[in-house]
């Protein structure tokens, strides 16, 4: 009864904030948004390396006389060493805290990318590969898990989105190096576009120290007084602070009633049982929740954007263009306009939702995608040079990473960061980093051995189908997210086809609440919500 009771006094806390929140919109908090700038750019870092390694990786062949096969194995296997720092970043970022996990993150990106640049051989290079892809796959993990914890309600999809726009400001930067060094002898070349990546690193990890913690790692572990101090500074209003710091009390299991600075917790936040509750024996809403993770995950990498983007070069070659330098700027161009777009992407998240910006964006890249394979299909197949389908095989690639970058590539990292309960948070991102990984890794380390297969066109058709099946999966399985605050995420979940229907019910309880201003059977409502979404007992 105790527990009904606190429920029913924070869903009466609730009504009373809504009553003083402002009818206008509050303006964007900018301490949090300095946060989520700061944590994101832990991103670049694999932004960088996928853009730097497109260009170095003709010199690198050049000079160190590797096969094809080599080069699909040193492009692509950075992606499988990520796994490596993904599936530790969970626990570490329980023991040690969101932000000193981000500072670990940039030192071992700082090695590795020092390793690459004095990289005298093959072996030598995939040492630095193995050691920079387990600080990317830290960063992967961490970067959207610390933002999605700082940020509010309000502006979440906008912050959260953050990693993808500094993965592709990163892809530029990369591109922008390789044609700024393209022009300096072959054995030095190269190992300055690899090597100059540890320079960001640098001076990101001491910025990161400026962060505050996550308001909810600070409760998770008793520090009650610390982290309203952050919520404080991270909220649109003092109301939201206060509902927030509530919210996660109730999720960490902790009383309403306790004010104090410190509080004793039950020792859980360091992944103990968190992988039998999200693996083994998860709840229908948990099941729900890995599904989409995973699911999102996967068809963001499989429907071909690692291969554009790494291969750019190769697919103007194929497309007629002969001439190094006006690859490596063709390739600018699709870094540039993938950061532009994914910037106008950011100021429709919170606005328009995730669904349809997603449903929107795969139903575009299957357009340009087929359109793209056809048009190279066609240049494979003719003797002589034609003109129109090489520019449409340009547009068509700056089309598909234009559409990506408008969906796919940020609602990704928002979504899945967003989902998971507090407790599974951390783990949970860290498999859908992992599932992301590894198929971006069989698609990088296979897209020349599979147009040598099917030809390239017949690749970029089987692209096509997978993220057909992509938006089919999309449109049925994944609810809509936006506006809702982290711990009201449960109440969506639970009945993978048939979540419209909760959805909707709540919808009208919310309605009807806001009508008759009685949250009594919604508070209790709530908590039998909670108790499913954490999978508690008793």
């Amino acid at each position: 009864m105790a527990e009904n009771g606190g429920a029913v006094m924070a869903d009466n806390k609730r009504l009373a904030v809504a009553d003083l929140e402002p009818a206008t919109k509050p303006k964007r908090n900018k301490f949090a948004f300095a946060c989520a700038i700061l944590a994101s750019l832990t991103s670049i870092m694999l932004g960088y390396d996928i853009g730097v390694m497109s260009g170095a990786i003709i010199y690198i062949q050049d000079d160190l006389k590797i096969s094809d096969f080599q080069v699909e194995i040193l492009v692509g296997i950075l992606n499988l060493y990520c796994l490596v720092g993904s599936c530790a970043a969970g626990r570490t970022s329980d023991w040690i805290g969101r932000r000193y996990t981000i500072v670990f993150a940039c030192v071992i990106f700082f090695v590795g990318a020092l390793l690459m640049g004095f990289a005298t051989n093959y072996a030598f290079l995939m040492v630095g590969r193995f050691v920079a892809g387990i600080g990317v796959g830290y960063a992967l993990m961490i970067a959207p898990v610390y933002t999605a914890e700082v940020s509010p309600a309000s502006s979440r999809g906008f912050l959260t989105s953050f990693p993808e726009v500094f993965i592709n400001s990163g892809i530029l930067l990369g591109y922008v190096s390789n044609y700024a060094f393209s022009k300096l002898p072959l054995h030095l070349g190269w190992r300055l576009m690899l090597g100059v990546g540890a320079v960001p690193s640098f001076f990101m990890a001491i910025g990161v120290l400026g962060m505050p913690e996550s308001p909810r790692w600070l409760v998770m572990q008793g520090r009650l007084g610390d982290a309203k101090k952050v919520l404080y500074k991270t909220s649109d209003t003092e109301e939201e602070a206060e509902l927030r710091l509530s919210d996660i009390k109730e999720v960490a299991g902790i009383p309403q009633d306790c004010t104090d600075g410190v509080v004793q917790v039950q020792k859980q936040s360091h992944g103990e049982g968190v992988w039998r509750e999200l693996l083994l024996k998860p709840t229908p809403a948990v099941r729900h929740v890995l599904i989409c993770a995973i699911g999102i995950h996967f068809f963001q990498q499989s429907s071909g954007i690692d291969a554009v983007v790494l291969y750019s070069p190769r697919i103007f070659a194929k497309a007629g263009i002969t001439s190094a330098n006006k690859k490596l700027l063709a390739t600018i161009a699709v870094g540039f306009v993938k950061t532009i777009f994914i910037l106008v992407a950011t100021f429709f998240l919170d606005r328009v939702g995730r669904r349809p910006l997603l449903l929107s964006s795969f139903a575009g890249m299957v357009i340009s995608l087929v359109t793209l394979g056809f048009s190279l299909t066609i240049i494979e197949h003719s003797d002589e040079k034609l003109t129109w389908a090489i520019v449409l095989c340009i547009t068509m690639v700056l089309a598909y990473v234009a559409l990506f970058s408008i969906g796919a590539g940020p609602i990704t990292w928002v979504y899945s960061s967003e989902i998971f309960p507090l407790r599974l948070r951390a783990q949970g991102a860290g498999i859908g980093v992992a599932v992301n990984r590894v198929t971006s890794g069989v698609i990088s380390m296979t897209f020349l051995s599979l147009y040598k297969a099917i030809s390239i066109g017949g690749a970029f058709f089987l692209f096509a189908g997978i993220a057909t099946v992509a938006w089919f999966f999309f449109f049925t399985c994944l609810p809509e997210t936006q506006g809702r605050t982290l711990e009201e995420m449960g109440g969506l979940f639970g009945n993978l086809v048939g979540w419209r229907k909760e959805a909707k019910m709540q919808k009208l309880k919310m309605k009807s609440k806001e009508v008759n201003g009685d949250g009594t059977s919604n508070g209790l409502i709530q908590l039998g919500n909670a108790h499913a979404w954490l999978g508690c007992e008793g």
